[in-house]
């Protein structure tokens, strides 16, 4: 199973960039009219602005309310879509623990840590014929654990670099890629012992992304998840 954000990558970012034009040429059409005093031309200008903005802004929320959550099991793949690649995301590995470490340098959690195993993946097969072999580096990634309550935990660096020092190797997840390579990233996050209903959000961090239409991180749209405690219970039936 697979999910992916935005849908019609090349198709709403030319409308984004278009949308854009289309606002600064109105801007300028009423700073001529305001400058030489012409109604017509600051009317013009002013009109063109306001619908443009608006019919966007129109679609933009249209696409968002119809949109609708999704939870991807331990086996899905989460793609970020750009023009011409896409790069996958998959949750690899999960566990829990109550402290990370060597034996006598451990760090105790504060409820409990939560370790999750992310797989990135330059997905070969999206890439336009003439893009060719070069690197690819990812967009700003925002990353968030939730419960079932609604309460979101960010990951601990701390923590990552205490697993690290167990030989666990790790990429960071905006390492670079090429097509068909691909790189795991290990996670920590410290979560209550009571916390039930684990999700795990991975998006982009840039704000541009909010006005893309049809991005879930655009305003109201929904987001894409991966069940961790779907993923944590597979691999307890497997042991």
């Amino acid at each position: 199973m697979s999910a992916s954000t935005p849908h019609f990558a090349p198709v709403v970012v030319l409308l984004f960039l278009g949308t854009i034009f289309l606002l600064a040429v109105g801007l300028l059409v009423l700073f001529y009219g305001a400058v030489r005093r012409s109604p017509f031309f600051a009317k013009l200008g002013a009109g063109a602005v306001s619908t443009i903005a608006a019919g966007y802004l129109l679609l933009l929320g249209g696409v968002s309310l119809a949109s609708s959550e999704e939870t991807l099991p331990p086996d899905g793949w989460k793609y970020f879509c750009e023009i011409d690649c896409h790069i996958a995301y998959s949750l690899a590995g999960a566990q829990t623990a109550g402290a990370l470490g060597p034996e006598m340098q451990q760090t105790l959690a504060k409820g409990k840590f939560v370790l999750l195993r992310v797989k990135s993946w330059f997905d070969e097969r999206t890439i336009s014929p003439r893009r060719g072999n070069g690197p690819l580096t990812p967009n700003r990634r925002k990353v968030l654990l939730l419960d079932d309550t609604g309460r979101s935990y960010v990951p601990l660096a701390a923590a990552e670099a205490d697993f690290a020092r167990l030989g666990h190797r790790s990429t960071p997840l905006t390492a670079t890629l090429r097509p068909g390579e691909s790189y795991t990233t290990d996670l920590v996050f410290d979560v209550p012992e009571d916390a039930r209903g684990l999700r795990l959000l991975i998006t982009e961090d840039d704000p541009e992304t909010h006005f893309v239409i049809g991005h879930e991180n655009s305003f109201l749209h929904k987001k894409i998840y991966f069940d961790v405690d779907a993923l944590e219970r597979n691999l307890k039936q497997r042991q």
